[in-house]
């Protein structure tokens, strides 16, 4: 295989839950070596709780807070270190790990570095070449810098929420941690940044990356709208302010659905064709895309008549093939079989040691990009909590062996969480029940080719 563009690059990602672990799970994928640090009270959210998603045959074993997918995915081919960062020895160890790397990738709030003596004016003075990205809610600097954020509540407060959702209806969240994948790619973006500076210009530099102004980003179109037009966003649904109509429609089986936008006139006529309406197009309700907002719901009914009766898929290539855009809507398992992401390569089949007890292999989400001079591949499963601990401290560090028993008895070390997570332990079904799925295959293994 061909060398990874970032190999010989050392990444310390010292952040939790998912924008900081991604990223740098990425920069894994391109090579770096990428060392997790966590610590022994504070093992990553995704380890347990909320954010975790799901163990593998949902079963928790005696080491759940290593099973948990949501952890898994981000944080593959990482390596573990668990240091106790509130304790002066622990600290130490971790400004030594500084002076040995080349990125390191952070997510605490301002206070917490600057109160360790570890924000990037004394990082600067730890190594000079270091690139620091700080990814907070609110950056550094302003009178939200200090506040804790995530991002399911940041959709609120940078005004995605207040133009997401139906109509007269409430604000709505996009998604599961929108904000998020914006930070992770933004935060990758920087650490390939910083290098480059670095090679230009010998030194390093701090990138501070405040969630709030990402999500404003995306927002921008209103916020430019209010200051120029005084326009208020409104809630629009699937609807759009221009073309007419669009709308996601239901489908033939349960919960399926096609989307469907229609720009133009000759689309619009398309597809009455495609529905068996085609009168619908000489219509005068119709005839103009102003025309067809005000009547929206009366073509939205008419839609759904046909749209009912074929599957998703049908829907799309239908439309597509007489020029009108459609999607199908898809879900997990769509997802997972998709001709065209298994012709990519996006799914990825990762080994696992036989101690790890997760089977001999499991499919991981890859990148949404390919290099034609540097395939790549993710290099390994996610890391056991500690599980390269002395690795580190011996290998990166220089430390004797003294020193790491010494560090083990002052429990400034460890390999276990002393205080483990809470595991959301239910079953499948009970899930399906209570609406955290929405289904389940029962021979999913067989399915996706990992059986033992």
């Amino acid at each position: 295989m061909s060398k990874r563009p970032l190999e010989g690059v050392r990444v310390i990602d010292s952040s939790y839950v998912f924008a900081g672990p991604y990223a740098t799970g990425l920069l894994g994928d391109l090579g770096a070596e990428v060392i997790k640090v966590e610590g022994p009270t504070r093992p990553d959210f995704t380890r347990g709780g909320a954010f975790s998603g799901l163990l593998p045959e949902n079963e928790p074993r005696d080491d759940p807070w290593n099973r948990m997918s949501a952890y898994n995915l981000v944080n593959r081919g990482k390596k573990s270190l668990v240091v106790d960062l509130t304790k002066p020895q622990g600290r130490e160890v971790f400004i030594d790990l500084i002076k040995a790397s080349d990125v390191i990738v952070e997510n605490f709030t301002p206070r917490v570095m600057r109160g360790w003596g570890l924000d990037y004016p004394n990082m600067m003075k730890i190594n000079p070449g270091i690139i620091m990205i700080s990814n907070t809610g609110y950056g550094r600097g302003g009178p939200y810098s200090d506040y804790p954020a995530q991002a399911t509540t940041q959709e609120a407060t940078h005004g995605l929420a207040a133009v997401t959702g139906y109509a007269g209806g409430e604000p709505s969240k996009a998604g599961q941690s929108y904000v998020d994948f914006l930070a992770a790619w933004t935060i990758a973006t920087a650490a390939l940044l910083g290098l480059r500076y670095r090679r230009r210009f010998g030194r390093g530099l701090w990138a501070d990356i405040g969630m709030y102004q990402l999500g404003c980003y995306n927002v921008s179109e209103f916020v430019l709208d209010q200051v120029a037009n005084g326009a208020r966003g409104e809630r629009i649904g699937n609807r759009h302010r221009q073309y007419a109509p669009q709308g996601c429609y239901r489908c033939a089986g349960k919960d399926q659905w096609c989307a469907i936008s229609v720009r133009d006139d000759e689309q619009w006529r398309a597809l009455c064709g495609v529905i068996g309406q085609a009168a619908l197009a000489a219509d005068p309700r119709f005839a103009t895309a102003a025309g067809r907002h005000t009547h929206h719901d009366a073509i939205d009914d008419i839609i759904t008549q046909w749209t009912a009766t074929v599957s998703k898929i049908e829907a799309m290539q239908r439309l597509q093939a007489a020029g009108v855009p459609a999607g199908a809507v898809l879900d997990g398992r769509d997802l997972h079989f998709d001709p065209q992401l298994q012709s990519r390569g996006l799914v990825e089949m990762v080994d696992y040691p036989p101690q790890r007890g997760m089977g001999p292999r499991r499919p991981l989400l890859g990148r949404p990009w390919k290099f034609s001079a540097a395939p790549l591949s993710i290099k390994g499963p996610a890391p056991a909590y500690g599980e390269h601990n002395r690795e580190v401290l011996r290998g990166v560090l220089g430390y004797d062996e003294t020193r790491c028993e010494a560090l083990y008895g002052a429990g400034i070390i460890v390999d276990k969480p002393v205080k483990p997570r809470d595991f959301p332990m239910m079953s499948m079904d009970k899930r399906v029940e209570i609406g955290r799925l929405a289904y389940w295959d029962a021979d999913y293994r067989a399915r996706l080719g990992i059986l033992e």
